[in-house]
């Protein structure tokens, strides 16, 4: 069966424009960390993202055969922010158009693995994943409004990219089969939207910002997976029933015991 990266999980989307022109202030790591996290922390109905929906392209590099596969589709993302004082859960579907059809699939309860060419259906429950490894994708990509709870983050050399974007480097709190570095490029505009001047003028869900541009992740053996977002739409109203997956009549579900080996 053909082994799927889970590594997907991690990256999320290219910025909406704030309509505002970037101005010199002075930034220090707290406040890239702040714009980071805040728009998934309970009690921001100002700068809350909801949900959003994209294009993406992936490649990923097999460092000891020096190989590259790469992959684009499409995503959506919903994030439900009814849970009071709780970091909202992350609903999502992937669908990958190159090389393979692929889905994947979460209601927020079960994760499902569509490989069409194999006729089956990896389905499995998510919240066993996120209690069995706290260090893996999916709680990075449900936990983005605590990732300085979860990983140790300082500036990356450099920690500004060409355009003025900020760059982070995460490490895992804990030993991690998965993950090694990872690389967050932080929008800049996303870090003034915090900034207590333009934050009135850019308050509203049509004005939201995600603040990740891009992000690399690079696991113990070297091998590493970057993923780039276009035509992004945030905050559109998606629907729950895009997050369920239908099961065509002739495909076999496979329950493994222990987590998927994505």
């Amino acid at each position: 069966m053909r082994k799927l990266s889970f590594f997907v999980f991690l990256c999320l989307l290219w910025p909406l424009s704030v309509g505002a022109a970037p101005r010199q202030v002075e930034v220090g790591l707290a406040d890239v960390i702040q714009a980071l996290e805040s728009p998934f922390q309970p009690g921001r109905p100002d700068a809350g993202i909801v949900d959003f929906e994209a294009e993406f392209f992936q490649e990923s590099r097999i460092l000891a055969l020096d190989r590259a596969q790469r992959g684009r589709g499409q995503v959506w993302f919903k994030f439900d922010r009814a849970l009071g004082d709780r970091v909202p859960q992350a609903k999502f579907r992937w669908e990958y158009r190159q090389p393979t059809e692929q889905e994947i699939v979460s209601d927020g309860r079960t994760l499902w693995v569509y490989l069409p060419e194999n006729n089956q259906v990896i389905e499995s429950d998510i919240e066993f994943a996120l209690r069995e490894q706290p260090d893996n994708p999916v709680t990075f990509l449900t936990g983005l409004g605590n990732l300085s709870r979860d990983f140790s983050i300082r500036w990356a050399a450099p920690n500004r990219d060409p355009a003025g974007n900020y760059i982070l480097e995460l490490q895992p709190r804990r030993t991690s089969q998965l993950i090694a570095r990872l690389l967050i490029v932080v929008d800049q505009n996303a870090v003034l939207a915090f900034d207590s001047d333009l934050r009135p003028a850019l308050r509203g869900a049509q004005n939201a910002v995600f603040p990740i541009l891009s992000t690399t992740v690079t696991d113990p053996n070297g091998n590493s997976t970057i993923i780039e977002f276009s035509s992004m739409r945030v905050n559109r109203g998606l629907p729950d029933s895009l997050f369920q997956f239908i099961r065509p009549a002739d495909v076999e579900v496979v329950r493994p015991s222990g987590l998927p080996g994505f």
